[in-house]
């Protein structure tokens, strides 16, 4: 019996897989986006590029997935969401053996553009499938598991594919992130129930999530989260080379800390989300703004460093999962709308992020970036404060899979 929609809340062993076989799409997304950073000196030096250029591979990549998420919310119509989601994989599956057998740098890009279509595509449906297959009640659960992929593909996806291109060459590293790509494809052929659409999102119902408070609320905060977040990221390594006069192995210690805490977060984030999301959002932040400052104040103490690098880890960790679900919560009507817009907004954060940390390090230095930060955190985490937070609509249907029944 093929998988249909059900009313069951209960997280039931169906329910596990089906929303795992998520994570494994957004672990195989995230491995996909950051691998050229990874391969990016010996990847130029095979087609001929600079490494400035090359590096636009990225670059290109987070602009579509600004510009794909919105869009692809209002073309798929009343798609089966399971279809969509399988086609959004068999895209990153193109995108990466694609870059892996090419020798021509626009080749490369335009396949990188399949690749933000694919990532805009898949965050912007990610929390209505997340809801449809449990609640909203447990919603920020939900989210939770994804985007424990996405966290994990940040931790080890570097790592590994820097090891894969210098044993194998930089190619083998994208054929990799194709195969990581084919088993998110077969798991959610498997284990993903059909997710029919209730709704087809249109141009006026988008527009018209803007005249929300709530949604309002979550896409200013989103800005500052994931701009401020990107801001001191980028420039993490200068500042405590300077600043903490760490040399590399050390901070890779911090880095891997950083990591290793945000897979942390994003784990916790779901019990908070599900039961005091206000609370817990501004706690988020707040914990983000004193991990700063405390990076800032205590650069030359290691173990203090290793610390703060673990609380920034856990909020950045818990920081989607939270908006994500603040956002579902916000517009429980469209939640396909709503989440291309909070994915464009991420996209133009990020940019606006590495952009205003660049002009603070040329104009004032390397702790700069990191000021940058602790203000878009104080200034998230007032904002949550003050405002109430959207309800859990508990009568949202859930899917559940009907084929062992």
């Amino acid at each position: 019996m093929s998988a249909t929609v059900s009313n069951r809340s209960s997280w039931s062993i169906s329910t596990w897989l089906s929303v795992v076989s998520l994570t494994f799409g957004s672990f195989a997304l995230i491995s996909s986006e950051l691998l050229p950073m990874a391969v990016l000196t010996p990847m130029a030096a095979d087609l001929g590029v600079t490494e400035g250029a090359a590096g636009q591979a990225v670059t290109l990549t987070a602009l579509l997935a600004g510009v794909a998420a919105p869009t692809v919310a209002l073309i798929i119509g009343r798609l089966d969401r399971k279809l969509i989601n399988l086609a959004l994989c068999a895209l990153v599956i193109a995108s990466n053996i694609a870059v892996a057998f090419t020798s021509d740098y626009f080749v490369l890009l335009a396949a990188r553009m399949l690749l933000g279509v694919a990532i805009g595509g898949f965050f912007a449906l990610a929390g209505a499938t997340v809801v449809r297959l449990v609640t909203m009640e447990d919603m920020g659960k939900g989210m939770s598991t994804v985007f424990m992929g996405l966290s994990a593909g940040l931790v080890v996806a570097p790592a590994i594919a820097t090891l894969i291109g210098e044993a194998f060459g930089w190619r083998a590293a994208f054929m990799a992130a194709a195969g990581c790509g084919l088993l998110a494809l077969l798991l959610q052929t498997v284990c993903l129930p059909s997710v029919p659409a209730t709704s087809a999102t249109s141009l006026s119902s988008l527009f018209g999530l803007l005249k929300r408070r709530p949604v309002r609320v979550g896409l200013v905060v989103g800005l500052l989260f994931f701009g401020g977040e990107v801001s001191g990221f980028t420039f993490m390594r200068p500042y405590l080379e300077t600043s903490g006069g760490l040399d590399p192995t050390a901070i890779a210690a911090v880095l891997l800390t950083l990591g290793l805490a945000s897979l942390a977060g994003s784990a916790i984030a779901g019990v908070f989300a599900d039961r005091m999301l206000r609370d817990g959002f501004g706690a988020t932040f707040l914990v983000l703004a004193i991990a700063t400052i405390g990076l800032l104040t205590l650069s030359n103490a290691y173990i203090a460093i290793l610390v703060f690098a673990a609380a920034w880890g856990i909020a950045i960790g818990a920081g989607p999962v939270m908006t994500q679900t603040w956002m579902g919560r916000a517009a429980p009507d469209q939640l396909e709308g709503v989440g291309g817009l909070f994915l464009a907004v991420i996209q133009f954060g990020v940019t606006m992020g590495a952009i205003a940390g660049g002009v603070a390090v040329d104009v004032v230095g390397t702790s700069a970036p990191l000021y940058v930060t602790a203000t878009c955190a104080t200034l998230a985490a007032i904002l949550i404060t003050t405002q109430q937070a959207p309800d859990a609509v508990s009568q949202t249907p859930a899917v559940a899979s009907a084929a062992a029944e």
